[in-house]
């Protein structure tokens, strides 16, 4: 197993040190904060140099490399570039629904522009009255000669307005309800096919999320992903993949303030001697080196037995959980041990706690990830 400390050792990472470096993302990350935008020449870029779709098989025009090495490239893109460029290469495994259950016309057509950074494809799940209960579903899509028609509304959607097409979730009429639940590719610019941007979230402002309302948007049938009444279980191993990932970026983005804090207080003095001599500030960096070791090792288990083929929803639920808990903690320690200049915009930290703090919402919340790994402990319950 590679230790943080080690993680240098692996190729990828000279590849992602030296694209980081000609892009700029460090600056860029910061900017995107400050002047919200989806980054389409960063998208482009990252794509010609091999890191959009770290995972992807080569066949669909990926790296094809494991996912213990995927996440040690995430973890650096997300150390040298913030969240925001370990996500964009990550949006071809958001979008692997599409890559696995769709037909051959839609993977050309849509997921292959996305691998190549022409296209972007948002996922669309959540709506006003379902958000971890992704079984309230209510966007209704009904059979209406060759296809569909839809008519509902899904809110907080990541690049509402910038996606050129989303995975849509919707409810096809079945005699059992449990099995309704279906996916579609949606070109996002159909006729009846409303978009909103919403007010800027507290981080990850460059997402844009909004609302967007269906009002009799006709879909050909061709447009459905799989079979009907498979939408969440195409899903659910997409999800599974995505949190332990998700994990990678999490601790990536806090050990990019970790090193600079340890560095800042062994520079700054304070009573004649250095922060680092402070036992109320040397402890607490030091329990977050334990609990970033430790919430990597844990990480890298997890991708291991994945790469395997074993099941490993409820670990792959407490890998997300835990690496978003201890990169807060070791953010907001970097923000205290920095004083007044950690809590203004002036560091980085201030923004890399805002978007880390999305981890305990997005792909699943917190508290949705611990009743995964209860229900494996107690299956009946």
């Amino acid at each position: 197993m590679a230790h943080l400390s080690d993680l240098p050792q692996d190729p990828i990472v000279e590849e992602v040190k030296s694209t980081a470096s000609r892009l700029e993302l460090a600056r860029r990350y910061r900017e995107l904060d400050r002047s919200p935008e989806f980054p389409r020449r960063e998208f482009r870029a990252l794509a010609d140099a091999g890191l959009i779709g770290l995972h992807t098989s080569r066949d669909l025009g990926g790296r094809g490399l494991p996912l213990p090495r995927t996440g040690i490239a995430l973890f650096h893109l997300a150390r040298l570039g913030g969240t925001a460029f370990a996500k964009l290469s990550l949006q071809p495994e958001f979008s692997s629904v599409l890559a696995e259950h769709g037909s051959r016309e839609l993977v050309e057509e849509w997921f292959r522009p996305l691998m190549r950074g022409e296209r972007l494809i948002g996922n669309q799940i959540t709506e006003p009255g379902a958000g971890s209960d992704a079984a309230a579903i209510a966007l209704r899509a009904r059979p209406s000669g060759d296809g569909y028609l839809l008519d509902g509304e899904k809110s907080e959607v990541a690049f509402a307005c910038d996606a050129e097409a989303a995975i849509v979730y919707g409810r096809v009429p079945a005699s059992d309800p449990r099995r309704e639940i279906t996916a579609f590719l949606v070109p996002q610019d159909l006729d009846g096919i409303t978009r909103k941007r919403d007010a800027p979230d507290l981080g990850e402002r460059w997402m844009c999320r909004g609302t967007v309302h269906y009002r009799g948007v006709r879909l050909p049938a061709g447009f459905r992903i799989g079979e009907e009444g498979k939408g969440f279980e195409y899903v659910r191993s997409e999800l599974t993949r995505e949190r332990a990932l998700l994990a990678a970026v999490y601790l990536g983005v806090a050990h990019a303030s970790w090193e600079e804090t340890v560095e800042h207080v062994g520079a700054r003095t304070a009573f004649g001697k250095p922060l680092s001599a402070q036992e109320g500030v040397a402890f607490p960096l030091v329990e977050d080196e334990a609990r970033l070791e430790s919430a990597w090792l844990y990480t890298e288990r997890v991708l291991e037995r994945l790469e395997r083929g074993d099941r490993v929803e409820a670990p792959a639920a407490l890998a997300k959980w835990l690496a978003t808990d201890t990169a807060l903690q070791t953010l907001d320690h970097a923000i205290q041990f920095h004083g007044g200049r950690g809590y203004s915009g002036d560091l980085p930290h201030e923004q890399r706690w805002r978007d880390v703090r999305s981890g305990g919402i997005a792909h699943g919340p917190s508290e949705i990830m611990r009743l995964i790994a209860a229900r494996r402990l107690w299956p009946t319950h």
